[in-house]
C-alpha cells in the first residue's frame, strides 16, 4: 500500500494538495488525529482476517486542528513502522508568514488558532507546535512562491519517485532575493560567475538564451567551474544512492533566479541525463523579477 501523511502550516495548500491525491486515486481522510492513524492504516493494509480492503492508496492530512492530539504523532509512526510495516512518506507544505496572512486575508478565512490570537501570532504558534512535525517530514515543500499547478507539478513528482525504482535528482534554480528552497540537499551559490544582469542586451533574457550561453561561457572560470561542480556531484551521487536515499534536490542559485543559476542547472541536468540519472529540472523563479515583466510588457 502507498501511504501518504499530508501536514504542514494552515494556509500553504493542503486542501489543494488532498485535492490532487483525490485525483491520483489516493483515498485521502481529512483532520484525522494522528492517534489511531495505525489502527486505521492496519485496517487499509490487512483489512479484517487478513483480508485487505482493496485500498492500495492512502492519504492521511494531519494538522492543527488537531492541536490536542498532536503528540500522539511520534508514537503513531513508531507503530506503523514496526507494527504494520507499511512504508509511508510525510510530506510538510510549508510558507512564509508573509504569505500566510497574506492568503488568510484574502480569503476571509479564520486561522484554527486565532481565537484568542492575532492572526500573526496564530502563525507564530502554530509553526512552533509544527516543528517537531516538520523536522521529521520525508520532503518540505514551500508553497510561498508555488502556484496550484506547480503544486499538483510538485507532488506529482514525488509520487513518480516513489513509483519508480533508484533515486532521481530533482535540480532547481532560484533566486537568493527570493530566498532559499526549504527542502534542498545540496545548495550552490553561483553568484561569483560574471553577471549578465548588468549587460543592457542580456538583461531581459534568461541562461537558457543563447546570449547568455554565449556570455558565460566567454570565462574561463565557467568551464573551469563547472569541471570541478558536475565532477563532484558525479562522486556524490552514487555516495547517495548507497545509502538508499530516494530522492536528491539540488538548489542553483543566483541573485534573481534568471540568468546563471538557470543556465548552470541547465548544464547539470543535461550532464547528469547523459550519465543515466532520472532528473527533473524545474526553474522557481525565472518569471518572477518584475522588473523582465514589465520589459516585456
Amino acid at each position: 500500500m502507498e501511504l501518504i501523511i499530508l501536514t504542514g502550516m494552515s494556509g500553504a495548500g493542503k486542501s489543494q494538495a488532498c485535492d490532487f491525491f483525490e485525483d491520483q486515486g489516493f483515498f485521502c481522510i481529512d483532520n484525522l488525529p494522528p492517534m489511531i492513524l495505525p489502527e486505521l492504516a492496519k485496517t487499509f493494509f490487512k483489512g479484517q482476517g487478513g483480508e485487505g480492503y482493496g485500498i492500495e492508496k492512502l492519504a492521511f492530512v494531519v494538522d492543527i486542528r488537531s492541536k490536542e492530539l498532536l503528540k500522539g504523532f511520534g508514537e503513531a509512526k513508531k507503530k506503523i513502522e514496526k507494527e504494520i510495516g507499511c512504508p509511508y512518506r510525510i510530506i510538510f507544505l510549508e510558507a512564509n508568514d508573509q504569505v500566510l496572512v497574506s492568503r488568510y486575508r484574502q480569503t476571509r478565512r479564520k486561522h484554527p488558532l486565532a481565537k484568542d490570537l492575532s492572526l500573526s501570532e496564530a502563525i507564530a504558534q502554530e509553526r512552533k507546535l509544527l516543528s517537531g512535525i516538520r523536522g521529521t517530514a520525508t520532503n518540505v515543500i514551500d508553497t510561498s512562491m508555488m502556484a496550484i499547478p506547480a503544486l499538483r507539478e510538485e507532488l506529482g513528482a514525488l509520487i513518480e519517485d516513489d513509483q519508480n525504482t533508484g533515486m532521481s535528482v530533482f535540480i532547481e534554480s532560484f533566486g537568493f532575493k527570493y530566498g532559499l528552497p526549504v527542502d534542498c540537499d545540496n545548495v550552490i551559490d553561483v553568484r561569483f560567475l560574471p553577471n549578465p544582469y548588468y549587460i543592457d542586451d542580456l538583461k531581459p533574457m534568461s541562461g537558457q538564451d543563447q546570449g547568455v550561453i554565449d556570455y558565460l561561457e566567454s570565462f574561463d572560470e565557467t568551464e573551469k567551474y563547472i569541471k570541478k561542480q558536475f565532477g563532484l556531484m558525479n562522486y556524490l551521487i552514487p555516495l547517495y544512492i548507497r545509502e538508499g536515499k530516494g530522492r536528491l534536490h539540488i538548489g542553483i542559485g543566483c541573485t534573481g533566479g534568471r540568468h546563471r543559476s538557470v543556465y548552470i542547472a541547465e548544464r547539470l541536468n543535461k550532464y547528469l541525463m547523459r550519465k543515466g540519472y532520472k532528473t527533473r529540472l524545474h526553474h522557481r523563479d525565472l518569471d518572477k523579477d518584475p522588473r523582465y515583466a514589465k520589459e516585456k510588457g
